[in-house]
C-alpha cells in the first residue's frame, strides 16, 4: 500500500488560492494517472480525474474543474457536479457515486500526493 514514503510532491502550501485548482500525474510502475488538486475554501483536496459516470477527464478547459460559482467540481462532458470535500456527486447521472480520493500529506511545505 501507498504511503507518504511514495509520495510526490504536487504543489507548495500557499500556491493555490481558494477556488483554485491544479493537474499532477502519479506513477506507479507502467501506470500514470492524472489527477487533481482543488483547493475549497482554504480546504485541500485532490481526486483522479476521472468522472464516474463515462471514464473521461473532467476539466471543461485545461485545469478548470470548478463550476463558475466554485461550490462543485464539475464534469466537463455532462455537467455532472460533484461536492469537493467528499467527491459525491449530487448532480448529474452517477448520482451517489464518488470520484476516487488522492491522499495528501504535507511536509517541510511541500503538499504531496499518493497512490489512491
Amino acid at each position: 500500500m501507498a504511503g507518504v514514503a511514495d509520495a510526490v510532491a504536487v504543489a507548495r502550501v500557499g500556491e493555490l488560492a481558494p477556488g483554485q485548482t491544479k493537474k499532477f500525474l502519479l506513477h506507479r510502475g507502467d501506470r500514470e494517472e492524472e489527477c487533481f488538486l482543488v483547493n475549497h475554501n482554504g480546504a485541500l483536496y485532490a481526486y483522479v480525474n476521472r468522472c464516474c459516470h463515462i471514464p473521461m477527464t473532467m476539466d471543461w478547459i485545461d485545469n478548470q474543474f470548478l463550476t463558475e460559482d466554485q461550490r462543485y467540481i464539475l464534469c466537463a462532458t455532462h455537467g455532472a457536479c460533484y461536492l469537493p470535500q467528499t467527491g459525491e456527486c449530487i448532480v448529474g447521472p452517477p448520482l451517489g457515486k464518488f470520484l476516487t480520493p488522492v491522499p495528501l500529506h504535507v511536509r517541510d511545505g511541500e503538499i504531496l500526493a499518493s497512490w489512491p
